[in-house]
């Protein structure tokens, strides 16, 4: 395929905006960028996408998301509401996944694809749970993510709260999951022998729950079971919680805690990070361990501030996600950038350049990490085909030095009209082309009465 009549924002290192520049796809990487007549010269015979005159850029990647929150949306908590983060586990999160049975799981998959699709994200790292539906849990996901053509790394919560059955359980899925997913990798290298190989759109890592819900005899098995080279996907410090307990069983900060048992490392998600120390900061970043931070469900859930911009200063590897809120992350740019000047009561805070190193360059280089065959994230030659069109008419200069100001105060998701995986178009002109949105949707309200049925019946 070739991408003709578009502005290109390439998002290297040293960004570029490029006029009269075409991009050549073949078998789901870009393997040219070069001046449009050249290559519609040197291609006569390829399809043509005309870009209409819109920018054409990477997609955008989430670090940390739920897909199965979704059947959280308009439902009622009974009785009071949750006055501390514990409480909002206990009467909400903690029920609501009880209640998921397997088509839960698949359509609330389905439904959070439909949203990054229609909002340009392109790549998600989720962290699911439904204690009732463990085995092959994982794969209901990655069916869903097969359908609707996008790019995921999956894992499953290992958590004590479901008792020491459920606990095995979810380290089974994880083990199970990763070594599927490599065996596709190998397979996938040996077909590339004879024909080009099937882009890799699914990966896995080993889920954790939270230090709050696990014990020293879970780690342990977590740490036996897992293959070499595992990386970890877990909840770290989101609220003072997790300090808590660690302090009471193991006489420990978290991160020491988890560090005990090998779990920091250069391929580990550690989700929020609101209430770590300097030590503990150190030891992220001398590990390679990457933190993900999610804004909107820290304001939402009022666990506090994440010392974001320390971490980098530090050295620690921060990245974007939206914890289960809309897969709309430019959303989560703003909330970012707005979020730590009023913390702060400084307007200097959380410079925008600060903003796309986390929500870029880091996504961008955490994502390459689960899919090393090539580099997502970026434009240029050799990377993945994962793009976005955007209909957005600067009413003043858009330059590389100034676009996180105009994406701040002026992009919307809603300008996003045609999204690309691997070179494969899943919207175009904003019609969906590999999801029934009208059926999906559909399918998940008739299901969503059983599952809130269940769920309140779940609720202490």
């Amino acid at each position: 395929m070739l991408i003709t009549n578009g502005t290109l924002i390439t998002w290297e290192r040293e960004n570029r905006v490029l006029g009269g520049q075409a991009i050549y796809i073949e078998d789901g990487v870009i393997r040219e960028i070069a001046p449009e007549a050249e290559l519609k010269a040197k291609y006569p015979d390829t399809e043509h996408l005309d870009a209409r005159g819109q920018y054409v850029m990477p997609g955008n990647i989430c670090a940390h998301t739920h897909f199965y929150g979704m059947y959280a949306r308009g439902m009622a908590i009974p009785g009071e509401a949750p006055d501390s983060f514990l409480r909002i586990l206990q009467k909400l999160w903690w029920p609501l996944d009880l209640a998921l049975d397997e088509d839960a799981v698949a359509y609330s998959a389905l439904i959070s694809l439909i949203d990054a699709i229609r909002h340009g994200t392109t790549t998600l790292f989720d962290h699911h749970a439904s204690p009732n539906f463990i085995d092959g849990s994982l794969d209901v996901i990655a069916d869903a993510v097969e359908q609707a053509g996008l790019r995921a790394v999956l894992c499953y919560e290992v958590t004590d709260r479901n008792g020491p059955a459920g606990a095995r359980a979810g380290i089974r899925e994880n083990v199970r999951f990763l070594k599927k997913t490599e065996d596709g990798r190998r397979k996938t290298g040996v077909d590339a022998v004879s024909r080009p190989p099937s882009p890799v759109r699914i990966a896995a890592s080993f889920g954790l729950h939270a230090p709050l819900t696990l014990s020293d005899a879970t780690l342990e098995a977590v740490r036996s079971a897992a293959p070499a080279g595992t990386g970890f996907h877990t909840h770290l410090s989101e609220s003072r919680d997790d300090g808590r307990h660690v302090a009471e069983i193991a006489h420990l900060r978290p991160v020491n805690w988890l560090a005990k048992y090998g779990l920091l490392g250069p391929r580990s998600i550690f989700a929020h990070a609101v209430h770590v120390d300097e030590h503990e900061m150190e030891l992220l970043a001398e590990s390679g361990t990457w933190v993900t931070h999610q804004p909107r469900s820290n304001m939402n859930n009022a666990v506090g501030v994440a010392r974001v911009e320390r971490m980098l200063e530090k050295g620690v590897r921060v990245g974007l996600g939206n914890d289960g809120f809309p897969n709309a992350m430019w959303s989560e740019w703003k909330t970012a950038y707005l979020l730590h000047k009023l913390a702060n009561e400084d307007p200097r805070r959380m410079n925008g350049y600060t903003v796309v190193e986390m929500a870029v360059y880091n996504n961008a280089a955490l994502a390459s990490t689960y899919f090393p065959e090539t580099p997502v994230g970026v434009l240029k030659p050799g990377a993945a085909a994962d793009l976005i069109f955007v209909d957005y008419h600067p009413p003043t200069p858009l330059t590389p030095g100034n676009l996180p100001w105009h994406i701040l105060f002026g992009f919307h998701e809603s300008m996003v009209t045609t999204t690309i995986v691997a070179g494969e178009v899943l919207m175009r002109d904003r019609e969906l082309l590999t999801l029934d949105e009208e059926a999906i949707t559909a399918e998940a309200r008739a299901l969503a009465p059983q599952v809130w049925e269940r769920y309140e019946e779940n609720v202490s």
